[in-house]
């Protein structure tokens, strides 16, 4: 289907060297004289560029720039101008135009513009498409959220997941780093490759190198085969290490040297072997305290740091709470056949009220206890964890008619000002004792109106 471009140019010699060049490149062209037969154009139908000149009889280059960013702000403006106007030309990127071209222009520059801008659509379309697919990918795999802070992951995710770049996941256990691996594959080029997981605390180190390089026959006792290791039968496609805190410092300079040459050498051969693969790396250490300790390789860590991306705890995103106990709740309510049951007022006020030291999987738990435990239609605070129980003891200012955002706010206002008075004021150790970060407090004690 061939691409539509609205020209408005007053000067009849431009309008006619630029239709033509723009039909003979294959784009479908409506040219207009002034800038109200352009508006009148542009409300009648719908194009992919408009292509207008600055100064026009009627309406000016700006003010269809302004009309066209609200009737269509998914259609690109490129603005034509003389040189002695570039300054007003900038002032229109400003406002939303893509580029400008400044007269006289051949019918090369034109068609590099115009091409820059398509090829700019279709990422900008591709990038839209892939955060859709995040999104769905994401609320099937319990990876759900629409604070801020899981907003911004899931942007970070669209960035990163086409691209082959190593990818370190910081987060406290519970708080989703697998499904962050998992979708960084699945929404990558190599989603048809083999996808590997290592946990790098779980096996010992005189097997993990033979885990990740493989071995010759003979290599060592017990080595009655060879046998490939993880980056050969990775070789394609990605492999996650979790916990990549634990791996033993010796190991870790060989991991580097195969992360910086693309290369394997197998237990007892001295045959080095290419293979291409993706790596992610995860963890809920302090990998540059761990440096500091001697227990981490600072090469090692810049070379997979490329791209963090952090996980916040559930207790620094409580507005996703209510979210996510919804999604459990249907999960497990049509497992265990219990469809219909919801979450009483009474067990609200104690999933908001909990700081979740297990962050989502303690949440996912917790319903799924729930759901087996219910006999009625709803969801009580005595079917969840006795934590949970204790927690709702303790919170004289929530009320069954509250609404729950303003619950999770009187709740939140609670224990920083218990916070406060416990460290005699001192943001830094409230912060700490909060379990949060001093940006945060600071952010909370804006948004909660607390004066200190």
């Amino acid at each position: 289907m061939k691409r539509r471009v609205l020209l408005i140019e007053d000067e009849l010699s431009m309008r006619l060297g630029v239709s033509h060049a723009l039909t003979a490149a294959g784009y479908e062209v409506t040219a207009c004289e002034d800038g109200n037969e352009g508006l009148e154009a542009l409300n009648e139908h719908g194009y992919d560029l408009i292509l207008t000149d600055l100064r026009l009889p009627g309406l000016s280059g700006m003010e269809i720039l302004t009309e066209a960013r609200e009737i269509c702000p998914e259609t690109g403006v490129i603005i034509i101008t003389a040189f002695p106007e570039i300054h007003t030309a900038v002032s229109a990127i400003k406002k939303g135009a893509f580029d400008y071209l400044s007269k006289p222009f051949t019918n090369e520059a034109l068609l590099i513009v115009i091409e820059r801008y398509f090829s700019y659509r279709e990422l900008q379309l591709e990038n839209d498409r892939l955060k859709e697919t995040i999104k769905e990918k994401s609320q099937s795999d319990h990876f759900i959220g629409e604070s801020s802070a899981m907003k911004a992951v899931f942007d970070r995710l669209a960035t990163v997941a086409p691209t082959d770049v190593p990818v370190r996941i910081q987060g406290e256990s519970g708080t989703g780093k697998e499904l962050v691996a998992s979708a960084l594959h699945n929404l990558s080029q190599r989603k048809d490759k083999p996808y590997l997981k290592i946990n790098c605390a779980a096996i010992p180190e005189d097997l993990l190198e033979s885990e990740l390089f493989g071995h010759e026959k003979g290599a060592f006792t017990g080595a009655v085969q060879e046998k490939k290791g993880k980056f050969e039968v990775a070789d394609g496609g990605t492999i996650f290490f979790d916990e990549i805190g634990d791996m033993p410092l010796g190991l870790q300079a060989k991991l580097l040297r195969v992360l910086e040459d693309q290369e394997i050498t197998r237990l007892g051969s001295h045959k080095s072997t290419k293979v291409n693969v993706r790596t992610i790396f995860a963890t809920a250490k302090d990998l540059k305290k761990a440096i500091k300790e001697r227990t981490f390789r600072e090469d090692l860590f810049y070379r997979i740091n490329v791209v963090p991306i952090h996980l916040p705890p559930l207790r620094e995103r409580g507005e996703d709470i209510t979210a996510l106990a919804e999604h459990f709740l249907k999960i497990y309510s049509a497992k265990y056949g219990k469809e219909g049951l919801d979450i009483s007022p009474d067990a609200y006020k104690s999933l908001l009220a909990y700081d979740y030291p297990g962050n989502v999987r303690e949440l996912k738990n917790a319903i799924e206890r729930a759901v087996l435990l219910s006999t009625g239609s709803h969801i009580h605070v005595t079917h969840l964890p006795s934590e949970f129980r204790r927690i709702a003891e303790d919170l004289p200012c929530i009320t069954e008619d509250m609404p729950l955002d303003e619950g999770v706010k009187c709740y939140e206002r609670q224990r920083i000002l218990k916070a406060l008075e416990e460290t005699k004021g001192k943001k830094i150790e409230a912060a700490a004792k909060l379990g949060i970060s001093r940006k945060v407090l600071w952010k909370k004690l804006k948004d909660l109106d607390i004066e200190c």
